[in-house]
């Protein structure tokens, strides 16, 4: 029998690291740490009751063909309602139903860019659009953001001094892994800079609907026809359901649809019809979405009391107006969050070290902590654990 070795593998292959996030969820299966290092939505918001209903209801209605194959692009009945909830410039026509949408990331990577094209994130972003990415080889470029989203006066700096890309990517609300959300002015900037220098613009908004406080925004479509928005149904209903969208120019959505034959053939029908279902259920998803809000709220506000009272000074943290996850700095710089990450687990508490979710890997004393998935007594405790942690000079 002959051996396989790494050599066998492609280049890309070869190159490609696990996500951080990813392995960290092991930690999760260990009863004595708490994590907040996996962005899961919270078991008991999850609508079993609900789902169970609707599969009943979708099965007996329409029998083997909810067990069959579907067309490539989606559901119609599907695209139609999310193209209505998304609205402006959203249609049926350009949207496209997608196995999550950390598919939608893989497939406009494989439609968009060629090996050396340039990819401008903001940094930091969510690792699992670097880990898409990857896998196209493009030249990543990143730009800081701050609490109003990322610098667009940075970027348009960078533009001017010849700075080229063909795709941008943001994560437009409650941003994943610093919580921010993009301004206003940003959107509007952001819109023309797509138009000036021709780019992409790929706006993701998983969060959007999980706002505890403030006004949304319109999204960035709005002012430009060179944005594609991606949703998911993983954060409001299931993410076990993997069904996720994407609407784009129309010039776009059809060599995504091509791409996506290759990749999958389609998403499930089953679960695109049990979706569908439930967002067709306005006064359940009025109701449920609220339900969500609340209790996320009142765990966020939950987490940054505990961090102020057993961290005081020694952690500066945003305080988001939505989504999963706060966003904190180590303000002694000597710190460094992937060796606290360690003493961290010998105390019994995981988070998300801010190095994994940029390009550069830059260590940078940054940490994720997400609050959806512990209660109140386990927040303060895994507060605790952190500050004491944070009190061992290996991690220096």
């Amino acid at each position: 029998m002959l051996a396989v070795t790494f050599d066998i593998l492609s280049e890309r292959a070869r190159s490609a690291r696990s996500s951080a996030v990813r392995d960290l969820l092991r930690l999760t299966e260990q009863p004595h740490v708490l994590s907040m290092a996996g962005g899961l939505p919270a078991s008991e918001m999850l609508p079993v009751s609900a789902i169970r209903a609707a599969s009943a209801e979708v099965l007996d209605r329409l029998g083997p063909a909810a067990l069959q194959y579907g067309p490539t692009e989606g559901v119609a009945a599907l695209r139609h309602i999310v193209a209505a909830r998304l609205g402006g410039s959203a249609t049926p026509e350009g949207t496209v139903i997608t196995t999550g949408s950390q598919q939608a990331l893989d497939l406009l990577a494989r439609v968009l860019l060629d090996p050396g094209d340039v990819v401008v994130t903001e940094t930091p972003t969510y690792l699992g659009a670097l880990s898409a990415l990857h896998w196209q080889r493009p030249r990543i470029e990143g730009v800081e953001g701050d609490h109003d989203g990322m610098r667009t006066d940075l970027l348009a700096d960078r533009l001017a001094e010849g700075l080229r890309p063909k795709m941008l990517y943001v994560v437009t609300e409650f941003a994943n892994p610093t919580g921010a959300t993009l301004s206003l002015e940003r959107r509007q900037h952001l819109a023309a800079l797509a138009e000036q220098y021709n780019f992409v613009v790929v706006e993701d908004d998983p969060y959007g609907a999980l706002r505890f406080r403030g006004v949304r925004h319109p999204p960035i479509r709005t002012w430009s026809d060179r944005v594609v928005t991606l949703g998911t149904a993983s954060k409001i209903l299931s993410p076990g359901l993997r069904v996720g969208w994407l609407t784009a120019p129309h010039w776009l959505a059809r060599p995504i649809v091509i791409a996506k034959q290759a990749a999958d053939l389609h998403t499930a029908t089953l679960n695109q019809h049990l979706v569908l279902s439930l967002l067709s259920d306005e006064p359940w998803m009025k109701t449920h979405v609220a339900a969500i809000v609340a209790f996320y709220g009142s765990r966020a506000e939950c987490l940054q009391r505990s961090l102020t009272v057993h961290l005081g000074d020694a952690v500066e943290f945003n305080a988001p107006d939505g989504g999963m996850f706060v966003w904190g700095h180590m303000t002694d710089p000597s710190i460094r969050t992937e060796a606290l990450l360690n003493a961290a687990v010998e105390q019994g508490v995981a988070f998300v070290p801010g190095s994994a979710f940029r390009h550069d890997a830059l260590d940078n004393s940054t940490l994720r902590l997400c609050f959806t998935t512990l209660n109140a007594e386990q927040l303060n405790e895994a507060a605790s654990r952190l500050a004491k942690a944070a009190t061992q000079t290996p991690i220096r």
